[in-house]
This record gives structure tokens, C-alpha cells and sequence, in this order.
């Protein structure tokens, strides 16, 4: 009961921010709706590393490998071959998938902090294509001058506006397959893995292969995201593939509450705003960037989605029982 009512309550909070999501753009200012914009993006990231870390318990380092994979095929492919936008998008999200699929080969033979830091040195990898391979990647200088996608629609993306609510329905897209996949039969055989691997391979799963195809399924989702941020930023560089930026996905995760979709999307927003508040006073990022992740753990390990959920159940009536 206590558990239909937190449900309950996710549900109107999720009508009226969605109703807002909707609404509030052409009211809000330039500055608001950039930060509402990344939001949306970084909160497709967080939910895609939220397969693998909060439904499978396999905690990544490296999640903006596919982050940088997407927007470089957005990059390299609209600036110096002129393709559109289905093209692009395609080209990004399989090649995160294809890079996923060759990374998932390897890291998914260890476990716990064993794949935390094999995830971080595959990562690092990417890091470092982008960052030496030149000719392709145009190195520290980046990929400037990316084109806004262009659609035959009554309206142009250049606009903030109508490349917002490009962003938003991306994320809406990403959030309806995502809770697809978490509420299928697979879904709840990655929760099981989480819980006990022996007792699913026990039951008769195959455990690796489930782990795999999550781990398939975050790269191309991740990937995903990367095309709209080149999209939206119009210039990508290898400071997006750089740790920073996986350990800021890790904490909007750990931040909002793993094992639930609305969580890493709330902790991207979170996250997001205050890196961009933040750095207005000071360039010391990382350091309060490291003060959110010890709060995180000491105060609320489950994230707020969790504690909020803790909250709800202590504060509903017990149910009543029936005295024999």
C-alpha cells in the first residue's frame, strides 16, 4: 500500500513537470532554457548508464566514450561529408553500439571495482583517439561549425525554442523505450542479476549474456545523446569524452537514485544547474563536485528518488489489521 501511494504520488509529480516541460519554454529566459536544454540531454546520458549501473549493478567509468562517439559521427559526418540528420543519428548510435559491443567483450569478464576500472581505462582509450587521431578529430581543436539538424518542418532548429523541444522529444523517446525495456521480463531479469548473479545462473539465466545486451543497449542509448549534444552545442572536443564528464553521469545517477529512470533524469538536472552556477563564482567544479558525491553517499545512499520513497512510506498510516 505504502508503495502504490509513493507511485501515486511520482505520478502527478511526473504529470506536472511534463506538463510544465511543455509549456514553461517560451516563457523562460535564454540562459534558462540552456541550461533545460542540456538538462534533457544529460538526463538521456544518466538513464542510459542507469541500465548498467542501477537495473545490473555494474558501476562504469567510462559511460562518455559514447557520449564523445555520438557527437563525433554528428561532427565528422555533417562538416566534412554534408550528411542529414537520419544519417548522423544512425551512424552515431551504431557505432556506439558497435564500440559498445567490443568493449562489453572485455569488461564484462570482471567485476566491481575490477570493471569500474577497466570501464575507465577503455574510456580512456576513446579519449585518446580523440585526442591524437588528427586528421580525423581535428585533436584539442575540436569539431566546430556543426550544423544545426534540419527537418522539413514549418520551423528552423537554429532557434533555441524549437531545438529544445527537438531535445525533449528525444528524451521522451529515450525515457518510453528505456521503461519498456525495465519493465519487460529482461528488465527484471538484470534487477535479479543485481540481487544475486549465482542464484539467476542458478535458475538457469544466462547471466553474461543478459549483462551484455544491457551493457549494448546503455552504449547505444549514451550514443544517442551524443548526437543531440553536437546537435546543440555545435562543437565537440575531447574534453567531452574526458573522465570529469563520466564521473559527473555517475553522480547524477547516484544523485537521483539508481534503479529508477525519473532519478538519473532529476540528478542531470540537479547536476547540470549547479555546474553552471557554480563555475559563475568559481573554477573549483570538481572540488564541490566531489562535496555532492560524499553528501550523496552519507545522507541519502539511495538517492533522493530512494529517500523520498523512504519518506513516503514512513509518513503513509500503517495498514490496519484485523485483531483476532
Amino acid at each position: 500500500m505504502r508503495e502504490t501511494l509513493f507511485q501515486g504520488y511520482q505520478g502527478v509529480v511526473l504529470g506536472v513537470v511534463g506538463l510544465l516541460l511543455f509549456v514553461a519554454p517560451p516563457f523562460l529566459s535564454s540562459f534558462l532554457l540552456t541550461l533545460l536544454t542540456q538538462s534533457l540531454i544529460y538526463a538521456i546520458l544518466a538513464m542510459s548508464l542507469d541500465i548498467i549501473l542501477g537495473y545490473t549493478g555494474l558501476a562504469s567509468l567510462g559511460h562518455a566514450a559514447y557520449l564523445g562517439l555520438g557527437a563525433y559521427s554528428v561532427g565528422i559526418l555533417s562538416t566534412k561529408y554534408g550528411a542529414g540528420f537520419w544519417v548522423a543519428l544512425a551512424a552515431g548510435v551504431l557505432l556506439a553500439v558497435v564500440v559498445a559491443a567490443i568493449f562489453g567483450l572485455v569488461a564484462l569478464r570482471a567485476t566491481g571495482v575490477y570493471f569500474l576500472m577497466i570501464t575507465l581505462a577503455l574510456g580512456m582509450v576513446v579519449w585518446g583517439l580523440g585526442h591524437r587521431w588528427v586528421s580525423m578529430t581535428q585533436g584539442d581543436n575540436g569539431i566546430s561549425a556543426i550544423p544545426r539538424p534540419k527537418l522539413p518542418l514549418p520551423w528552423s532548429f537554429a532557434e533555441s525554442i524549437p531545438f529544445y523541444y527537438l531535445a525533449l522529444a528525444g528524451f521522451l523517446l529515450a525515457f518510453f523505450i528505456l521503461r519498456v525495456i525495465v519493465r519487460s521480463p529482461f528488465g527484471q531479469t538484470l534487477v535479479g542479476i543485481r540481487e544475486s548473479e549465482s542464484r539467476m545462473r542458478t535458475l538457469g539465466y544466462h547471466v553474461w549474456l543478459h549483462k551484455y545486451i544491457g551493457f549494448l543497449i546503455a552504449g547505444g542509448i549514451g550514443g544517442f545523446a551524443g548526437v543531440l549534444w553536437a546537435y546543440y552545442n555545435g562543437f565537440v572536443s575531447p574534453a567531452d569524452l574526458q573522465l570529469a564528464t563520466s564521473v559527473e553521469i555517475l553522480l547524477m545517477v547516484a544523485l537521483g537514485g539508481r534503479g529508477t529512470l525519473f532519478g538519473p533524469a532529476l540528478g542531470a538536472s540537479i547536476i547540470v544547474l549547479l555546474k553552471n552556477l557554480v563555475s559563475v563564482y568559481t573554477h573549483r567544479w570538481l572540488l564541490i563536485l566531489g562535496a555532492v558525491y560524499i553528501g550523496t553517499i552519507v545522507y541519502a545512499p539511495e538517492g533522493i528518488v530512494g529517500a523520498l520513497r523512504q519518506w513516503t512510506q514512513r509518513a503513509s498510516p500503517a495498514p490496519l489489521r484485523a485483531e483476532t
